[in-house]
């Protein structure tokens, strides 16, 4: 029973990712009635086919996990991820570490300075996503950046531990500290950042690394990052009905008497969701680098996502939020398709040159 629990609390945060599918919300919203004869400008028009093919990954994603349970649909969810920048034209080089290296991947766009670099943590809820899965972001970023991006594939649940990927990170950090994509050589700019479970991961390396006394990053960037594991008025939570893919879930889940939830979660992760390295929000947000948050309105991990910014601006600490409207969870995936995300990414380019 408690067994089966620790795999629905973890899966509900393994839907962070496919909150991707809440692409639904606005897709949803905006169809109209096909009798609907009024006609629509060029550019509501071609905002309307992109999200269109938003849909089609959404379906896709449907059809790659459908009927499978457990380690099977956490395989095909891997899968399929891994397929998202497929057909996308990266101008970035794509090249392996030294074989010293921790695993991942640089990511390095024409004219990117080595010893300018960010640490990228990718999303996928802890179960899934890769290097490869996000190749949209780390190309965007190196390119707005001039920096060369480390990629690094942290290791996954449930095969590992929710603490081993986030040693990988530690390492990861440390490593780019001193070695670039050309060899040993120190770093005279770093970023850290990340998207949605990534983004609980940058949120809590960046506290680690002013713990440890380690040069700290110019900057951190976290993408509708996870601020907390906490289960707490699940029911409650603003956006329920709002997030169509995520909301039934977590109804679901607020059935569940909180101690059960609370021993599932924790037999899950294998940590206690109270732990600041699992859930940023419970921790010290003094001295942080400069953050810049991402988080649409439409999605629950909002309020948690607000709830860290003031916490870590009360504590003096150089936090920053933009929100987005009606948009899908981390939806800089859909870059150059969808023009919001392009819109993000230039917001991102303005507070990199502001830092």
């Amino acid at each position: 029973m408690i067994f089966g629990i620790a795999w629905f609390a973890m899966l509900w945060f393994g839907l962070i990712i496919l909150a991707l599918l809440a692409s639904m919300v606005f897709l949803r919203r905006r169809k109209r009635d096909a009798s609907d004869a009024v006609r629509e400008a060029p550019g509501i028009s071609e905002q309307n086919q992109a999200r269109q093919q938003v849909l089609q990954k959404v379906q896709g994603m449907h059809a790659a996990t459908e009927g499978l349970q457990g380690r099977a649909r956490i395989k095909a969810l891997r899968h399929y991820m891994d397929t998202l920048s497929d057909g996308i034209e990266l101008i970035s080089e794509i090249r392996p570490p030294a074989s010293n290296g921790p695993k991942g991947e640089w990511v390095i766009a024409p004219g990117s300075e080595p010893n300018r670099r960010i640490l990228y943590i990718h999303g996928g809820s802890w179960i899934a996503g890769s290097p490869k899965s996000h190749r949209t972001i780390t190309d965007r970023l190196s390119r707005l950046a001039n920096a060369c991006v480390f990629a690094v594939d942290y290791r996954l649940m449930p095969e590992n531990r929710y603490l081993d990927g986030i040693i990988d990170c530690q390492q990861a950090y440390r490593w780019i500290l001193d070695n670039g994509p050309d060899g040993k050589a120190p770093a005279n700019f770093v970023v850290v950042a990340g998207d949605s479970a990534g983004g609980s991961h940058t949120l809590g390396l960046i506290a680690w690394v002013r713990d440890q006394g380690l040069q700290p990053p110019n900057a951190a960037i976290a993408l509708s990052p996870s601020t907390e594991l906490m289960l707490t008025s699940l029911g409650k939570r603003p956006n329920l009905k709002n997030d169509v893919m995520l909301g039934p879930t977590v109804e679901k889940l607020a059935r569940i008497p909180l101690p059960l939830l609370w021993w599932g979660t924790v037999l899950g992760f294998r940590t206690l969701p109270s732990n600041p390295m699992a859930s940023p929000l419970r921790g010290d947000l003094h001295n942080l680098p400069p953050t810049l948050v991402h988080v649409s309105e439409s999605e629950l991990l909002l309020e948690n996502a607000q709830r860290y910014v003031a916490k870590a601006q009360a504590a003096g600490s150089p936090v920053e939020i933009q929100t987005w409207p009606d948009m899908v969870h981390v939806w800089h995936l859909f870059t150059p398709l969808l023009p919001e995300a392009e819109a993000a990414f230039e917001h991102i380019g303005e507070f990199l040159a502001r830092v």
